[in-house]
């Protein structure tokens, strides 16, 4: 048996998750997913420009399994534009970085993922107030997920 997988993290969910060619029924079109780690993958290197090093450094994997994630993303990518195909953004194996927080005074925080694995917010910072809620994206689980979105 195999290892579990390491989680990669991630900076960004994009509020859009589905393109599609135009003018073709959805029934008609095939599909091509794209993880979220590979979407970040495609964010860090090709909108930010960061190195490779730069990369994988802040998705917390090796250089070598960053070049992977890109080249996968990528590829997929390329056949879905040039074979009519859709792209559909979800699942994966990766974790939130940051999560954020807004009280009910309007007061809003980030809080780093490795201090919610140890003590989740339970006051503003800057009022005290107990009215707090996490802030999209949020889902169950503190920013865990695993294939399609199951939650650990």
């Amino acid at each position: 048996m195999g290892r579990q997988p390491r989680f990669r993290r991630v900076n960004f969910l994009p509020q859009v998750t589905y393109f599609k060619p135009a003018g073709v029924p959805l029934t008609h079109l095939q599909e091509v997913r794209l993880s979220i780690e590979e979407a970040e993958a495609i964010r860090l290197k090709d909108i930010e420009g960061l190195e490779q090093d730069d990369c994988a450094q802040r998705m917390r994997v090796s250089r070598p399994t960053f070049a992977r994630i890109l080249l996968l993303a990528r590829q997929k990518m390329a056949d879905a534009l040039l074979h009519g195909k859709a792209i559909r953004i979800e699942g994966g194996n990766y974790e939130m970085a940051v999560r954020h927080f807004r009280c009910g005074n309007g007061h809003e925080w980030e809080v780093p993922f490795e201090v919610m694995i140890s003590k989740p917010p339970e006051l503003c910072p800057t009022c005290n107030t107990p009215d707090i809620m996490a802030l999209w994206p949020w889902r169950p689980g503190w920013g865990r997920h695993y294939r399609g979105g199951r939650n650990w």
